[in-house]
């Protein structure tokens, strides 16, 4: 089945079952699929047509899920942005996706920056906020749309192969790059994370999570495939009252990154809580070391622990490894999802035996469609139904997969992507810079974090606050360089190209 008739389905056998629970509001599987077909009803009585675009940026919310599934109920290609983007990103995925709708917040002032920007303003549709910014006036009420209780006349037949969304992987404002998923993609893959995790309708989880990542988004499709409950949870400065909240609702399950870890072990103890009713974790997003693992592992021993490995263009999850496996296959991602293939292959495609190391290439109904509107990008990761993720790793005597590193240069924090050019651009307009190399170095709680290095303009010694108040005006905040190294030269290779991995080897703790 298709998300849509997941969404319904689960509605006509739970329609009284909590499906969002966010602050004090609590949304039934009945009306969230109610507002769901309200909003589909809109965007069809506007004159949507299959495979119009509707972008959605807005924090996690009840809405957030009913403007995306009514999305996809109309026919449409939901573009789903980082909310933590700058305005000149949102302008440029606006700009290459062209979007007929824009979904957000009446005061979320980067993205009235880039509706102003964009040449040919997409139609606004307004959520929350009583005070809007002047730029986003015009905008229909998101909230009287999804109340309306409107029926379509006639919703699409919605195919399989056909468009479903679009996410941004990375944000050079020159070349934005969108994944192509289909509705068959993210229907397989939510199917598969549903079967290993045995999701039930009685299970539940706080979801810290943005629906705008694939990991975030696979726990929304997951949970309403399963009719369980989820808890919304925006909120990350305070970690032990995330914690307090998984203890009051008794949720059966939590998902995070490897930071989201580190952080609720150094600063919460987790003994103090009673999280008897937590059946599992998952971990995606990035590499956990090993230690991290164990740690958590003895801190909850009665909670089976997931760790997960997973790329956008794969929809969202790749593989698992069990954790009756997790000892001693400790530093494994697991195996494949079910319906996916994995091989290790050499640089010229050749698969290799068990155990010699190589780029990870996978195959399965979960792959992309490609990326939109970049054929020569799509042509260069998908090869005869193949997608080679950039990765790199091996496969023990049992198929287990260990990963050992990225071939590209992205800056994995977090649960954030950071793309190197995409801060060099911003730090490279002050006068004060000659050049700049941005790379990711070791970091015990985000994994990687972001490390400028800058050969200073002649007759400037380096200011390192005014480059990261630069950067803070300009950037995501997870994009602004924890690191700053003021240097006489960058190394390069004898074409001319800078060693990021010999700074990040040299400027790593």
């Amino acid at each position: 089945m298709l998300l849509t008739d997941n969404l319904r389905v689960t509605a006509e056998r739970h329609p009284q079952r909590c499906a969002i629970q966010h602050g004090e509001t609590q949304l039934s599987y009945a009306q969230l699929a109610q507002r769901a077909e309200s909003f589909a009803a809109h965007l069809l009585s506007q004159g949507l047509q299959p495979g119009e675009r509707v972008a959605l940026l807005m924090d996690n919310s009840p809405d957030y899920a009913a403007a995306l599934y009514g999305t996809l109920l109309a026919g449409g290609i939901a573009v789903t942005l980082n909310a933590a983007a700058k305005a000149r990103e949102f302008a440029a995925w606006l700009r290459h996706s062209e979007a007929s709708w824009l979904v957000t917040e009446g005061d979320r002032r980067e993205a009235a920056l880039a509706v102003a920007e964009v040449g040919t303003s997409p139609k606004l549709l307004i959520a929350g906020a009583a005070r809007r910014d002047e730029r986003l006036a015009d905008g229909e009420s998101l909230a009287a749309v999804l109340a309306s209780n409107a029926v379509a006349t006639a919703l699409p037949t919605l195919r399989a192969d056909a468009p479903a969304c679009i996410l941004y992987t990375s944000g050079t404002t020159g070349n934005p790059k969108g994944v192509v998923l289909t509705h068959g993609n993210l229907a397989s893959n939510t199917d598969a994370i549903v079967r290993y995790l045995e999701l039930a309708a009685t299970d539940s989880i706080v979801s810290i999570l943005p629906f705008y990542y694939s990991y975030g988004s696979s726990v929304l499709h997951t949970h309403i495939r399963a009719g369980a409950r989820i808890v919304l949870e925006n909120n990350l400065v305070y970690p032990h009252l995330i914690v307090e909240r998984m203890a009051a609702n008794r949720v059966t399950g939590f998902a995070g990154v490897p930071s989201t870890f580190a952080l609720l072990l150094q600063r919460v103890e987790l003994a103090k809580y009673d999280l008897s009713a937590l059946r599992y974790l998952t971990q995606a997003g990035g590499a956990m070391a090993p230690v991290l693992t164990r740690r958590l592992r003895e801190t909850l021993p009665h909670t089976r622990v997931f760790v997960m490995y997973g790329q956008t263009e794969a929809t969202a999850r790749l593989t698992y490894l069990p954790p009756e496996r997790l000892e001693d296959k400790l530093g494994s991602v697991g195996i494949p999802v079910e319906g996916v293939s994995i091989e290790i292959r050499n640089d010229e495609g050749s698969p290799l035996p068990r155990l010699q190391p190589g780029e990870v290439w996978i195959r399965g109904p979960n792959v992309m469609q490609g990326y939109w509107r970049d054929e020569a990008a799509t042509r260069s990761v998908l090869r005869d139904g193949w997608l080679r993720t950039g990765d790199m790793g091996h496969l023990d005597e049992e198929g287990y997969l260990y990963l050992s590193g990225r071939r590209s240069d992205m800056i994995k924090t977090g649960a954030h992507r950071v793309h190197p050019n995409d801060v060099e651009e911003v730090i490279q307009e002050l006068d004060q810079v000659a050049e700049v190399a941005v790379v990711g170095i070791d970091d015990e709680t985000l994994g990687q974090a972001v490390a400028a290095f800058i050969v200073p303009a002649s007759g400037h010694s380096g200011d390192a606050l005014q480059i990261r108040n630069h950067c803070r005006a300009r950037l995501a905040s997870y994009k602004v360089p924890k690191t700053i190294e003021f240097v006489t030269a960058l190394p390069r290779t004898a074409s001319g190209k800078v060693r990021r991995v010999e700074l990040a080897q040299r400027n790593s703790p």
